[in-house]
């Protein structure tokens, strides 16, 4: 006589973002320990954050320093150096994404034990879609759109415009221009995101910035 079989499934997977997860939570809490707030910036190409982290630049100077995340070169990392803080640049090698690890690397090879230092702000690779889904430690993300983008694209692309903390609309110094309805942007992201905050500037002219880098610092001052 057979003994009886029992069958029993035992469930071995594990979250294909648990080893970035945890690599974040590092991150967090490194970052914490020293008392430096930190932003993750996420856009298109080409929708302004570096010209936004270059007029942050002249704001918080050497209290700020930043991550840049792209495919190849660093020069984006030029342009903050030149505006004045430190900068590290990520070449991703064809990556269409920051990861925690890659940014703990960055970190492990930025000058962060500065007294003066406040904020680290991460520029990630252009892309609406594959960074929404990677926590990098941050403690506050920012969505980036333009003006020149149309205003349609939120709710065409809502893993981003769901997750982010803040809204900034930039570019807005081309709105005379173009036919972009900056209300109908905000109730389409606030529909997705209803505790979002927005911010309408230009980082070219100035306009909104001070008002910007003024909520960025009243949340770890």
């Amino acid at each position: 006589m057979c003994d009886e079989i029992i069958e029993q499934k035992i469930d071995i997977t594990t979250s294909v973002m648990n080893k970035n997860d945890l690599f974040a939570a590092e991150n967090r809490g490194f970052l914490k320990g020293k008392g430096i707030y930190t932003l993750n910036l996420i856009s298109s190409p080409g929708a302004g954050k570096t010209t936004v982290l270059e007029s942050m630049a002249h704001y918080f100077g050497s209290r700020m320093a930043v991550i840049e995340g792209d495919i190849q070169t660093r020069r984006d990392a030029e342009r903050i150096e030149k505006a004045g803080c430190q900068a590290w640049q990520i070449e991703t090698g064809g990556a269409c994404h920051l990861d925690a690890h890659a940014v703990k690397h960055a970190m492990d090879q930025m000058e962060l034990d500065s007294d003066i230092l406040e904020l680290l702000a991460i520029e990630n690779v252009g892309n609406l879609i594959c960074p929404s889904g990677y926590d990098l430690g941050e403690n506050l993300r920012i969505g980036l759109l333009s003006v020149p983008e149309g205003d349609d694209k939120i709710l065409k692309y809502p893993s981003l415009f769901s997750t982010i903390n803040v809204l900034v609309i930039n570019k807005m110094d081309l709105l005379p221009h173009l036919d972009f309805d900056v209300d109908r942007a905000i109730e389409e992201c606030r529909s997705l995101n209803p505790d979002v905050l927005v911010f309408t500037v230009s980082a070219k002219t100035g306009e909104g910035m001070e008002e910007f880098c003024d909520f960025v610092e009243s949340n770890y001052s």
